[in-house]
């Protein structure tokens, strides 16, 4: 959805959802209302989520606003970097190219399985007796 200089997209990973909304700023990130030092305490996820935006050089031109549920840190921080690569694309269609050569386009859609009933967890199983 896109109105006037607005870009939003949905960012997914495991079970966080991240709505992300990109206008033209300073590069102000605020993620659930509170900024992303405060947000994320870990360095790693907050250099996760600003990959994207360092790779296409649009580390300061936008202001971004990051609604996020669900998941844990990594998980969030993937949604959000999902979110704001393709609120990127909406930006700039040309910045496609080089966004799916370094493999922020594709949702990485790993989850963990669930436990099946009558068993231990997802695939182990209660040891077997023969007598």
């Amino acid at each position: 959805m896109q109105q006037e200089n607005i870009y939003q997209a949905t960012g997914k990973r495991n079970t966080a959802i991240a709505r992300t909304i990109l206008k033209p700023g300073s590069g102000q990130i605020i993620i659930n209302n509170r900024s992303i030092d405060d947000y994320f305490k870990v360095e790693p996820a907050k250099t996760l989520l600003k990959q994207p935006l360092v790779l296409t050089n649009n580390l300061n031109s936008f202001d971004i606003r990051v609604k996020v549920e669900g998941g844990g840190f990594y998980g969030q921080a993937g949604a959000i970097r999902h979110g704001i690569t393709k609120a990127l694309i909406l930006s700039d269609p040309d910045l496609r190219q080089a966004l799916k050569k370094a493999g922020f386009v594709r949702r990485d859609a790993r989850v963990k399985e669930r436990k099946k009933y009558g068993q231990k967890g997802a695939r182990a199983r209660f040891q077997f007796s023969k007598r």
